[in-house]
């Protein structure tokens, strides 16, 4: 029998009841923390972009300035495959020839058929911080040409400009601070945005994957800004990460707590009659051997050719390699160079009288703090996995250039309005903001300009505050006027 059924006896309709109030929700940590977030995000996004974006356009470059490098400088690199090589000192021979002015300081033999072989020198006439490489025909023994070469990947002119653009705007000491304060924010704003898409409610799990297609709006854009940060996410805190090793004031930070924490990188003893241990700075872009000029060694010396035939007897056999010239009271070191994984960077120490081996460094004895810090850094700068290693950081700093240019065109299709109230802060729980802002301080203290530049967008944030209450006053009185 349905309610309006005629057969029904009719009955006084009951009064209505007062309805029962509701039942108040309590705020989960994430309704609490989302403003806040949403609302360090924006500020970050907007006032630390325009540095992020140099520092990824100025990245794109650089990865891609090791096969515009191979094609600039064939004439040096590569030469025609002759059937017998010369012996590497008499190559060394004619590159003083060429250069009587340089000091011979190392030599990179040729690591493939076809290659040149790098003689090193130091050179008064080459850029403070590189050596004079002298290229040598390994098989007719031609000079082919003299550049200045940089860091332990044998940077030359090139991709050096593109290096120093990248890392301080060739602003010296004072222009690392872009690029730190750019890497200082990038784990920060990517791990938030990462968030704040995760949080968002949709319809499908393809859309937290897939972008959006449809006509051109806020939404599309907003849909390829999430997913396209979803999938570079890992890899952009990879960069921040491995940037801030080598950056001026973090990686001096984090140097200390990775050698505090047993991950220092141990040296190689080379003295001759002597034995010590210490361990090695951190390196970056440009690190490695420079052809800083020394002293030459005195007493017998058996020879690059021999010396060569001894490391590689000792173990040290990948063919790419660099054999670093003996100075006074130290030995010849010759270590591998082959940063593609598997890496091969075992180094050995020889007396230059009779090849005796004085110290032997294997990678596979670096402490795990400090295989990882090379593995970081190699993977950074584009050698650890080689061409693909460059294509993948391509990728990386051309999704960072359109993350950025979304986020600014999201800003300016919703302007005036803004993310989040002020005062977001107030509104998650003491319980999690005060491990939250313990948190804060605790990375601030390692990363300075992250903190810093923290502190600016507080106040900031508050001048707009006051600007905006000073407004509302003046607006008040000239109603009631």
């Amino acid at each position: 029998m349905t309610i309006d059924d005629p057969a029904r006896p009719e009955t006084p309709e009951a009064p209505p009841s007062d309805p029962a109030p509701p039942t108040p929700h309590k705020p989960t940590t994430w309704s609490a923390l989302r403003p806040l977030l949403l609302r360090v995000h924006f500020y970050a996004g907007v006032l630390v972009a325009p540095f992020l974006l140099v520092a990824a356009l100025s990245g794109l470059l650089y990865a891609l300035s090791f096969q515009a490098e191979k094609v600039v400088y064939a004439h040096e690199l590569e030469v025609p495959v002759g059937d017998t090589t010369l012996p590497l000192s008499r190559q060394v021979d004619l590159a003083r020839e060429a250069n009587p002015d340089g000091t011979v300081t190392a030599v990179w033999p040729g690591a493939e058929p076809g290659a040149t072989t790098r003689v090193l020198m130091a050179d008064p006439d080459a850029p403070e911080g590189t050596s004079l490489a002298v290229f040598v025909d390994p098989y007719t023994g031609d000079v082919r040409g003299q550049l200045p070469s940089y860091g332990s990947s044998g940077a030359l002119p090139l991709r050096t400009w593109i290096d120093g653009l990248h890392r301080d705007l060739h602003l010296g000491e004072f222009g690392r601070n872009y690029s730190e304060l750019a890497a200082s924010w990038l784990w920060v704003i990517a791990l938030g945005g990462l968030l704040l898409w995760l949080g968002r409610r949709r319809k499908s799990r393809r859309a937290l994957f897939v972008p959006e297609g449809g006509p051109a709006s806020r939404r599309r854009t907003l849909s390829w800004h999430g997913s396209v940060g979803l999938w570079a996410a890992a890899g952009l805190v990879l960069l921040s990460a491995t940037g801030l090793t080598w950056s001026r004031y973090a990686g001096e930070n984090i140097g200390t707590v990775q050698d505090g924490l047993g991950g220092a990188t141990p040296v190689l003893t080379a003295t001759v009659g002597g034995a010590s241990t210490g361990h090695e700075g951190h390196e970056g872009h440009g690190g490695g051997h420079t052809g800083t000029a020394e002293p030459a060694a005195q007493g017998p010396d058996m020879g690059l050719d021999r010396v060569v035939g001894a490391a590689r007897a000792a173990g040290v056999d990948s063919p790419r390699i660099l054999v670093v010239l003996p100075a006074d009271g130290k030995g010849y070191v010759v270590k591998e160079t082959d940063t593609q994984f598997p890496l091969e960077l075992d180094s050995v120490a020889l007396d230059p009288a009779d090849g005796t081996v004085l110290d032997r460094l294997a990678f596979a004895d670096y402490p795990l703090l400090a295989k990882l810090t090379r593995i970081g850094i190699d993977a950074h700068t584009g050698v650890f996995l080689g061409l693909f290693n460059q294509l993948l950081l391509a990728a990386l700093a051309l999704a960072l250039v359109l993350l950025i240019l979304w986020g600014y065109r999201m800003w300016w299709l919703r302007r005036p309005g803004r993310p989040a109230a002020r005062g977001a802060w107030r509104k998650v729980p003491v319980t999690l903001l005060l491990p939250l802002a313990a948190a804060t301080a605790l990375v601030a203290r390692f990363v300075p300009l992250l903190g810093i530049s923290l502190l600016l967008f507080l106040a900031v944030d508050l001048a707009l505050a006051l600007a905006a209450k000073v407004r509302t006053r003046a607006e008040e009185r000239n109603r009631t006027a």
